[in-house]
């Protein structure tokens, strides 16, 4: 009998706001069914013996309480003592975190990873919207300066973002090509995105949760006065909403896509009724602030889903 044990890898509890983060709520929930949550960072991840080894701690969560977290043991743990695990660090999408994915495949036939390791590694969050292009502002990804420059002559306002980052880190707004910062910012970054600006972020995007296939719902995110960041993390305002029948069907189509490629839990984001690019899959978040908005506990059908 498999053990009632759900691994977590990823940012240390300390680092993470219970008010909003999405693994927390995640933990909160199945510890309701009497699992045991056993955390740790991906950097305390090995293969010794042949065995896949964490060295971490069994932990428990409570996000309403001011400590919403308790550690209870620490030691190394066998990872395929454990029914579930849930891949949940932070990008960027780096060697590290490939180096983790391909060691979690090892497993992967005996305990069930959230999102599918091998699968991590071929949906490429924003290289893979590229698929979606057609339902996108236009975009280009590229390290070419050349092609960036004919970009900027099309479009008199350019988002440009790194393709591996996270939270609204790195994103800028330009209203010229600057060579100079083009040069810096893709020697740091290799390809990046560059992306026609569309002024209604100022009324806010959309974060769509899809969760085995399905669309579960979404919320809007309102950048803060003078802010073109739609990031909570940025300082957005979040507030309730619905999807258009445009984002529904958009939503439905990607999150069968990602169904078929062992993607069972993402994020997807709209500007406009324009998927702006962003199909998060290594860690997305939201559930917990789209809880607190709607009253609709998406982390209870996330394990309803998994049948935990």
């Amino acid at each position: 009998m498999t053990n009632k044990i759900i691994a977590i890898q990823g940012n240390h509890p300390a680092k993470l706001n219970p008010s909003t983060d999405t693994s927390i709520f995640l933990a909160h929930e199945i510890q309701k069914k009497n699992y045991k949550i056993f955390y740790y960072d991906p950097k305390d991840l090995s293969i010794i013996n042949f065995k896949i080894i964490a060295k971490g701690f069994f932990i428990k969560f409570d996000y309403r309480k001011k400590r919403f977290f308790e550690i209870l043991k620490k030691q190394k743990l066998e990872l395929i003592k454990c029914k579930y695990l849930l891949i949940r660090q932070d990008p960027p999408f780096n060697l590290e975190y490939i180096c983790s994915t391909l060691i979690l495949d090892k497993i992967k036939k005996r305990v069930k990873i959230i999102n599918d390791p091998t699968s991590i590694r071929n949906v490429s969050e924003k290289l893979f919207s590229i698929k979606y292009q057609k339902f996108m502002p236009d975009t280009i990804f590229s390290q070419n300066i050349d092609e960036i420059r004919k970009f900027f002559k099309k479009h008199k306002k350019v988002i440009v973002k790194p393709i591996n980052s996270y939270s609204g880190n790195n994103i800028f707004l330009l209203t010229k090509f600057d060579l100079k910062f083009f040069q810096k910012f893709i020697k740091k970054h290799n390809h990046i995105m560059c992306q026609k600006y569309l002024p209604k972020i100022k009324l806010g995007d959309k974060r769509v949760f899809l969760i085995n296939g399905k669309v579960c719902g979404a919320i809007s995110r309102i950048p803060k006065k003078g802010s073109f960041l739609s990031n909570l993390s940025k300082g957005a305002k979040p507030i309730n909403i619905k999807l258009t029948n445009k984002e529904m069907k958009i939503s439905k189509l990607i999150s069968k896509d990602l169904k078929k490629n062992k993607i069972f839990f993402a994020g997807i984001d709209f500007i406009d009724e324009k998927l702006n690019g962003d199909i998060n899959v290594t860690s997305p978040t939201g559930l917990k602030t789209f809880f607190d908005l709607s009253k609709i506990n998406l982390a209870s059908t996330f394990w309803k889903e998994l049948k935990a």
